[in-house]
């Protein structure tokens, strides 16, 4: 059961300290204590852990400062889209919203190479009216012989470039939890000119220990792709692992599965879940179609498979897309055969563009259907 309070309800009122008292003396019962700060009103929210089948819900809205009360179902307790749930589906970092009525697009390298190459894929971001974009640091490779990226190194001039081209997110996976800490120290010797959110990569979906790790810190926001050899279920209780620690600022990545099925593409593409997500959980919903395509291959009528899978993905409701550019592919470090040429961001962002109108025509068709 959870416990919504009144917006901007203050810990040190006496209202705040008698609904706690009450609550301690509830046996069997157990509380955590979870605050959404939000750029208007912050919102206090009181989980009741135990077993709360036997509490009313009627008597549990009439305690001090209780706005609303939510019964929780068993499965995905924080992040889950539970009966008579109107919590919000977004939140706010870095001045950029990210919800599951939004979207987002966050093209770039997949791996930081040169510094060069950084500039460019930035400066171009930014003629076309972007404020987010992907940069890898770090980067778990199958091969322990191939590039594991440039890691701490880069760091400083990557978030210098992102501030001096008005980039407010980055997306950038991490593979131990000393990234994190160094991608902190990088920005507070830079001035904080960007934001970052941390990328849990498919590897380790399932690695418990790092996502117990990143959901204790409170700073970035964290994309988690989903397994690609685990069922939908495994990959939504992992993004439970990183909100049951405290970090509830999670976006959910479909990124392809890992099957012969999907031949001739890297993955089978699984953006046809987005819906499915969206109805499960509050999280918004990110695709990450150049890891799902894998390679530069056309329809007979000229258009990237990476721009058809994408345009599903969206018309689906997609709230993110995550997607490999590089000024110059064939230098590319990682990854290179699957990125898109920058001259054809335009194109992309448009194709997007109509994706999305797409979506919207739809919901407002079925809206109108259902109002009929």
């Amino acid at each position: 059961m959870i416990l919504v309070l009144t917006p901007n309800t203050r810990p040190d009122s006496s209202e705040y300290k008698q609904l706690l008292a009450f609550l301690a003396n509830l046996s069997g019962i157990s509380t955590r204590v979870h605050n959404e700060v939000g750029v208007e009103q912050t919102l206090t929210e009181v989980y009741l852990i135990g077993n709360t089948k036997a509490l009313s819900m009627e008597d549990m809205s009439r305690l001090p400062c209780v706005d609303r009360v939510v019964r929780i179902s068993e499965e995905y307790r924080v992040l889950g889209r539970h009966k008579n749930d109107d919590r919000s589906t977004h939140f706010d970092y870095n001045g950029v919203r990210f919800g599951q009525d939004n979207l987002n697009v966050f093209a770039g390298l997949c791996a930081v190479d040169t510094i060069d190459h950084v500039e460019m894929m930035m400066k171009v971001l930014q003629e076309h009216g972007q404020v987010c974009t992907r940069m890898g640091a770090y980067k778990p490779r199958t091969s322990p012989y191939s590039f594991q990226g440039h890691g701490k190194a880069c760091l400083p001039y990557v978030f210098d470039l992102a501030g001096k081209y008005g980039m407010k997110v980055i997306a950038m996976e991490i593979t131990h939890e000393s990234h994190v800490d160094e991608i902190n120290e990088a920005l507070h010797q830079t001035g904080s000119p960007t934001g970052v959110m941390l990328q849990i990569g498919t590897r380790n979906t399932q690695n418990f220990e790092l996502l117990k790790i990143v959901g204790r810190q409170q700073e970035f926001p964290v994309l988690l792709k989903r397994g690609f050899g685990i069922t939908l279920d495994e990959s939504l209780n992992a993004a439970e692992y990183l909100a049951s620690e405290g970090n509830r600022r999670v976006i959910f990545g479909l990124r392809g599965m890992k099957t012969n099925m999907g031949d001739p593409h890297r993955n089978f593409v699984d953006f046809a879940q987005v819906p499915a997500v969206h109805r499960l959980t509050r999280m918004p919903v990110c695709i990450d179609p150049s890891h799902s395509v894998g390679a530069r291959t056309c329809s007979p009528e000229g258009m990237l498979d990476v721009m058809h899978v994408t345009a599903q993905g969206v018309i689906a409701g997609a709230n993110m897309v995550l997607v490999d550019f590089h000024p110059v592919p064939n230098k590319a470090l990682v990854d290179g055969p699957q990125a898109l040429l920058v001259k054809e961001l335009p194109l992309f962002l448009e194709d997007i563009r109509i994706a999305r109108e797409a979506y919207e025509k739809r919901m407002a068709l079925i809206m109108q259907y259902q109002q009929e």
